[in-house]
């Protein structure tokens, strides 16, 4: 039968380039995400593409919701063997000191209450198929900090706690967990998300980077990480564009 890969946030940006790549790598793949607009077209291509796919409406903030991605995965054409929790986001770059508690608070519920929602819905699925995969999409913010960037490293050091208990947790299950943590990548809506929609401070992030990574450099990480034999665990992959030798050391060209 064929393997089914759940992917969150697949609407934009990574999570259609991991949906696109899982489906090429021969999953069935339900594409979960708030906009159904999008997964609608996004399930086109794929199948246009000779792939298969299933669109999901799922808010992960929503309990209610989340069971319903649980229910959409019981009738998948096959068991669930990979789920890609990706839906997160950062809002604003100001201080701890003036900092919105509601960009805080939307935050920690996307990232870190969404992957906890998300991964209690489909353990026992994953559990049950008995080689199952969870990656965790997080952040080169899940271990280090930087200036304006509190809220979302604390989310971000929270989804790599979540992984690193939940792989000792699962220690002796056919369940093996991957934290996948990004550096600079250039989408088309992080930035703007980030600022509220002003696509000036969006592009400044990343002005004079010649290379940023781009969503399928990360799609093609999630996917290597979760085509590996089953008993090869890669417990954290950390990957930055060659312009980005660290948070604070990005090489750009003026």
């Amino acid at each position: 039968m064929t393997s089914v890969a759940i992917v969150t946030g697949a609407s934009s940006g990574i999570g259609a380039a991991t949906a696109r790549r899982l489906a090429a790598e021969g999953f069935h793949v339900l594409a979960a995400a708030r906009r159904t607009d999008r997964l609608t077209d996004l399930v086109a291509e794929i199948a246009a593409a000779g792939g298969s796919a299933t669109a999901v409406a799922c808010d992960v903030t929503s309990d209610e919701s989340v069971a319903g991605l649980a229910e959409a995965a019981a009738a998948a054409p096959g068991p669930v063997t990979l789920l890609v929790n990706n839906a997160g986001g950062a809002r604003g770059l100001d201080p701890v000191e003036s900092g919105s508690v509601g960009d805080w608070q939307w935050m920690y519920d996307v990232n870190v209450l969404g992957t906890l929602r998300v991964t209690q819905a489909l353990l026992p699925a994953l559990a049950a198929s008995g080689a199952g995969t969870i990656v965790i999409v997080s952040s080169t913010a899940g271990f280090t900090v930087y200036e304006g960037g509190g809220g979302y490293a604390a989310a971000k050091h929270a989804q790599t706690a979540i992984a690193g208990t939940l792989r000792l947790e699962l220690s002796g299950r056919p369940v093996r967990v991957i934290e996948i943590d990004p550096g600079m990548v250039k989408t088309d809506e992080f930035g703007l998300v980030r600022f509220g929609g002003d696509a000036d401070k969006a592009a400044a992030v990343y002005a004079g980077v010649a290379e940023p990574l781009v969503a399928e450099d990360v799609a093609d990480c999630i996917a290597w990480c979760a085509t590996r034999p089953h008993h090869v665990n890669v417990d954290r992959l950390v990957v930055r564009p060659l312009a980005q030798a660290d948070q604070h050391k990005v090489h750009r060209v003026t």
